[in-house]
């Protein structure tokens, strides 16, 4: 017997298990004092690299606007979690990068998401979570190269 789930067409499928993620991220966030941030400030972290990345390179991977990126870095700017310094490839831009502040909320993120990992791997099994993980890998890298 099929049930409503099982008309769920591939975004549904992929969206529910991102917005458990995301849910469970905020509120492991918040639990740890970081109740300044909502889910929307994650995609700057999401697309951080260890240099720092210019706004506009964040917005573009975030799919957003720049204003709408420059807003959210300047919430997490005035908040301690970002620091904008010059960029040594070409003074008149900026960079954005994590300060220790956002580092320990990029860490703290990462153990959440590996506690619903092991969470998921039990329900579904490792084998099949394995499996998971690895055609999920595989599309990404042909959707993003």
């Amino acid at each position: 017997m099929r049930n409503d789930r099982d008309q769920y067409m591939l975004g549904a499928l992929l969206r529910i298990p991102f917005q458990a993620i995301v849910e469970r991220i905020h509120a492991g966030l918040v639990a740890a004092g970081f109740d300044d941030l909502s889910p929307a400030h994650f995609v700057v972290f999401q697309h951080m690299r260890p240099e720092g990345v210019r706004t506009t390179e964040l917005a573009e991977r975030a799919q957003i606007t720049k204003q709408s990126m420059g807003y959210l870095v300047d919430h997490l700017e005035a908040r301690g979690y970002v620091t904008r310094v010059a960029d040594p490839s070409d003074k008149r831009a900026r960079l954005v990068q994590l300060t220790e502040r956002g580092r320990l909320v990029d860490a703290t993120a990462r153990s959440i998401v590996q506690q619903v990992e092991h969470e998921w791997s039990q329900y579904l099994g490792t084998d099949r979570f394995a499996t998971l993980q690895h055609l999920l890998r595989e599309l990404v890298a042909a959707l993003d190269p």
